[in-house]
């Protein structure tokens, strides 16, 4: 009798991590069952012309309305990953309930309560802006103090899913960067944006004094992935809040030059300015920079350097 095939519901999947996720678990062995959620009226067809075996089901997740079918047409899954969220924080300032309403996952969380909540595993993504900002290198167990509605309400969501989750992986994200998703997404993508404004010769400012630990993408989902197998591999309980950062601390203006380098474009066109000089609207954190330590002691996953990431997002753009 063959092994009943484990079933994994990405939440927000026609977006960036969603959708990078979504390539690699459907094209496995077929040992996974997939499906994810999206949120506008139809999803992105040409990732389903792309990924033929994925199911696709519309969800509200500030009401729940779609959850229900997912239960009737999928089932319980073992495993879900949460990727939607509202994360522009300039957008979160603006609308402060629309921002706790979609990022703390609680019709998400009821319904996966209603299976009886302990046979699955919920990998929620949070991010690195619960931390104030004014240190380096940010370790889990630090006290979130965020100066920001996005960081607030990311707070909020991984309170919640600690008192109301049996088994949960809480990621708390930098900045993902990497190549396009197989339906190109909207937002700005942060290498190929650097890229874009470089490659023009015209000079250009980039802040000196904000400082991130951006994760390529495909370590972003080697983390999911070894959160899941080791879930369906021996169902142990778990309870985990991991920094997921790359293991270098850079600047936007260290980001530019790092593009710069691997494009040979001419250094004296990046202007260096303090983050200070332009108001956008909400406040940023200085610095965030995450110690990766527990990353790599529980999973084993040693995220590739800002540099070589750079260098594959770069060539993978070239090959399409």
């Amino acid at each position: 009798m063959a092994e009943e095939r484990k079933r994994v519901l990405v939440v927000g999947g026609s977006g960036y991590l969603g959708q990078h996720l979504l390539a690699v678990l459907a094209s496995g062995d077929g040992r996974f069952d997939v499906a994810f959620t999206h949120h506008r009226e139809a999803p992105p067809q040409t990732l389903l012309d792309a990924l033929p075996s994925l199911r696709a089901f519309r969800a509200d997740l500030r009401s729940g309305d779609g959850l229900s079918a997912i239960s009737t047409s999928f089932g319980q899954p073992h495993v879900i990953v949460n990727c939607a969220a509202i994360s522009v924080p300039r957008a979160c300032e603006m609308d402060p309930a629309a921002a706790m309403a979609t990022n703390v996952p609680s019709s998400l969380v009821n319904w996966l309560l209603s299976f009886g909540n302990v046979n699955s595993l919920l990998i929620h993504l949070s991010t690195d802006q619960v931390y104030e900002g004014v240190k380096s290198f940010y370790k889990e167990e630090d006290e979130t103090l965020p100066v920001n509605m996005y960081g607030k309400s990311k707070v909020a969501a991984e309170k919640f899913i600690v008192e109301k989750c049996s088994n949960y992986a809480i990621l708390r994200s930098s900045i993902i960067y990497g190549p396009q998703t197989i339906t190109p997404v909207t937002k700005s993508l942060p290498v190929q944006w650097m890229d874009g404004v470089l490659s023009q010769g015209q000079q250009v400012e980039f802040f000196n004094d904000e400082f991130r630990c951006p994760v390529y993408v495909k370590d972003m989902v080697d983390v999911i992935l070894s959160l899941t197998k080791t879930w369906l591999s021996d169902g142990k309980k778990i309870q985990v809040l991991l920094n997921v950062g790359g293991p270098d601390r850079v600047s936007r203006l260290q980001m530019a030059e790092a593009v710069a380098g691997v494009r040979g474009y001419n250094h004296t066109i990046i202007k260096s300015v303090s983050a200070s000089s332009v108001d956008r609207g909400v406040a940023s954190p200085s610095d965030i920079s995450m110690d990766i330590t527990k990353l790599a002691q529980m999973l084993g996953i040693k995220p590739i350097s800002f540099q070589d990431g750079v260098r594959a997002t770069l060539d993978a753009q070239a090959s399409t």
